[in-house]
């Protein structure tokens, strides 16, 4: 007994969706045995249907009239269990009970998980901080830290506030806040921002801003208010139950009263349950699920792919969307006639060979899988914050790093190839510059790669009438030179996440469908505001998933067009579903009225109508545009 005890607890501790299943799972079995061995029971065995699948339907009609003065579905459902039990058609009442059950369950299984990216969020915000007072250094909580407080910030450490630099040079990875693919030299008199981590160099700060001031914490806010403006979409059936419900019994009791046949009233309220319409939507959503999967999109929005249908712009994030997000050596120039280019970019790399350095680690493993040789011997290895390396490089002084690292040294750069650089720097790459024995002898240019795929996907949403749109945080030159590598004709540079998110308002107010795709956590405000966000699963950030609808789990981005052109698929199999649904009702009330049908075959007839619903949205499973 204590066994049996045991099992029902457990069963009462389960989830709303797993107790559905069971439920589900024993009504089923419960209306076989109803039909095949009728006297098995003492009771009709569709009884157990209509108490686990038809009460819950009708104390939810109840209370959804009683507190909202709702009309929905399941109030016609309700009508339609209670009058067919009452002439005692206990079979009827129990399969309508169990079809709508099938309707239920297929809607919760399309809902998404509960969000977690605001939490996310809230932990990249140190808790604690390194106050300077009289010299001394203590370790305070971060929300004691006031405006105007000197703090010190560690390599490797996240920047607990907003602030300035007042002491030291370092590299400051912005990636959470402007999705640069590469972190940005900072010195005295630079802001830096809360979120932000600090790579290579020991800094002091003068805090400018603090709690829900600070960058991070606005962030949070962006997200949170943008989610909230999301509009929800509310089921086509409830949407129509009111008149479905209001004709149905107006056709029933006319029938009624014209014939005095109370079964033919309740045959109407039986096919006039809108369990077709019920499966139309949620059916055809899932084998859209379904067919999503298969091309590598991880569906978390059960509504994402209606409102993707009505989707008219595109905006890209250029950095780990459009592009890789790692940096790769586009080209190595000499300028110094005692080298040629593979000796700058062996001496480059074995400078850099072990620096923690982003584009340091860029050019060691470009220059690996171009060429067999090994690095070239090194000693006296030095990392200098915010400038570059400085080796013994086969028993040569070599330097690798940027402009200010040669004024520094008082290297001279000549005016042709001062010149040549500057090109390069237009089309947003990045150079490392190579001094040997404190002469330049040539640099190394570095590119975001592009993603081979980009240029086709873009030329393929265009043909589906989508207008594709950048809006990247890097600097002006590199998003204009990307977005005519792929044709892209609007472009926003230099966007923080506020701006994204506004440029997303923008187009909404202009009655604007916008779909918004990125990588960083930078775009979770943007993706959380958009119709619908969709996220880089591989390469993009926890944060930004969590707040996406879609997820690119293998970062496929060529497989974008399909997924817009399967949502407007999905809608036209959802209107043909309801049409269908709908006409095969108002026929099964003509045949109701008429007296052809009674109310176990009036069910049977429109329990028909849902398998041929579930069918049709089934071909969606595999369906692909042709091209």
């Amino acid at each position: 007994m204590s066994k049996v005890i045991k099992r029902v607890e457990d069963f009462l501790e389960l989830g709303g969706t797993e107790k559905d299943i069971a439920f589900f799972v024993i009504s089923g079995i419960a209306l076989l045995v109803s039909i095949f061995l009728p006297h098995m029971l003492p009771f009709d065995a569709a009884w157990i249907a209509i108490i686990l699948c038809g009460i819950p339907i009708i104390l939810e009609a109840i209370i959804g009239l009683i507190t909202e003065f709702d009309i929905k579905a399941d109030v016609l459902v309700s009508l339609a269990l209670i009058a067919s039990v009452c002439i005692g058609e206990d079979f009827a009442a129990g399969e309508v009970a169990f079809i709508m059950q099938i309707g239920g369950l297929l809607e919760e299984l399309t809902v998404a998980k509960a969000r977690a990216g605001i939490e996310k969020l809230v932990h990249l915000t140190p808790q604690t901080a390194r106050i300077i007072t009289d010299g001394a250094e203590k370790l305070v909580q971060a929300e004691q830290v006031k405006i105007g407080d000197i703090l010190r910030v560690l390599p490797g450490e996240t920047i607990p506030v907003d602030g300035i630099i007042t002491k030291g040079q370092t590299s400051i990875n912005q990636a959470v806040m402007t999705g640069e693919s590469l972190p940005v030299d900072k010195g005295i008199g630079d802001e830096v921002s809360s979120g932000t981590v600090n790579q290579f160099g020991a800094f002091e700060m003068q805090v400018t801003k603090v709690g829900e001031d600070s960058s991070i914490q606005r962030m949070i806010k962006l997200v949170q208010s943008a989610d909230a403006g999301k509009a929800q979409i509310v089921g086509i059936a409830d949407r129509w139950a009111t008149w479905i419900v209001v004709i149905a019994l107006t056709a029933a009791f006319l029938t009624w009263l014209i014939s005095g046949e109370i079964i033919r009233a309740v045959t109407i309220l039986v096919v006039f349950c809108p369990c077709a319409l019920v499966l139309a939507t949620p059916t055809a959503i899932m084998a859209a699920i379904g067919n999503a999967t298969k091309h590598g999109f991880l569906v978390r929005e059960g509504d994402a792919l209606e409102r993707l249908a009505k989707v008219k712009k595109v905006a890209f994030d250029k950095t780990g969307t459009l592009t890789y997000g790692t940096p790769e050596v586009s080209a190595v120039k000499c300028v110094n006639k005692k080298y040629i280019e593979e000796q700058i970019f062996a001496l480059a790399a074995s400078a850099e060979q072990y620096s923690e350095h982003p584009l340091g680690k860029a050019i060691v493993r470009c220059y690996k899988q171009k060429n067999k040789d090994n690095l070239l011997q090194t000693e006296e290895f030095q990392m200098i914050p915010g400038r570059g390396v400085s080796a013994m490089v086969d028993k040569s002084s070599v330097l690798a790093g940027n402009r200010e690292m040669l004024s520094e040294r008082s290297i001279e750069v000549h005016k042709e190839t001062q010149d040549e650089i500057e090109s390069y720097v237009q089309q947003g790459s990045t150079v490392i510059f190579v001094a040997v024995e404190k002469e330049l002898a040539g640099y190394v240019v570095l590119n975001d790669a592009l993603r081979s795929e980009s240029a086709n996907m873009i030329q393929e949403l265009k043909k589906l009438k989508v207008q594709p749109i950048l809006l990247t945080g890097d600097n002006e030159n590199a998003a204009i030179t990307i977005a005519k590598m792929v044709h892209i004709d609007e472009v926003k540079a230099k966007c923080l996440p506020e701006d994204k998110l506004n440029w997303i308002a923008k187009y909404q107010q202009e009655k604007e469908a916008v779909c918004m795709i990125g990588d960083g956590i930078n775009d979770a405000p943007a993706l959380k505001k958009a119709e619908v966000g969709i996220a880089m699963g591989s390469v993009g950030s926890d944060i930004a998933v969590d707040a996406a609808d879609i997820a690119l789990v293998d970062d496929e981005v060529k497989e974008l067009p399909h997924l817009l052109a399967l949502s407007k698929r999905m809608m036209i199999t959802i209107k043909c579903n309801l049409s269908f649904s709908l006409g095969l009702n108002f026929l099964a009330i003509i045949l109701a009225i008429t007296g052809i049908l009674n109310p176990v075959v009036g069910a049977l007839v429109h329990n028909a109508g849902s398998v041929l619903v579930i069918v049709n949205s089934a071909l969606l499973l595999k369906w692909r545009k042709k091209a």
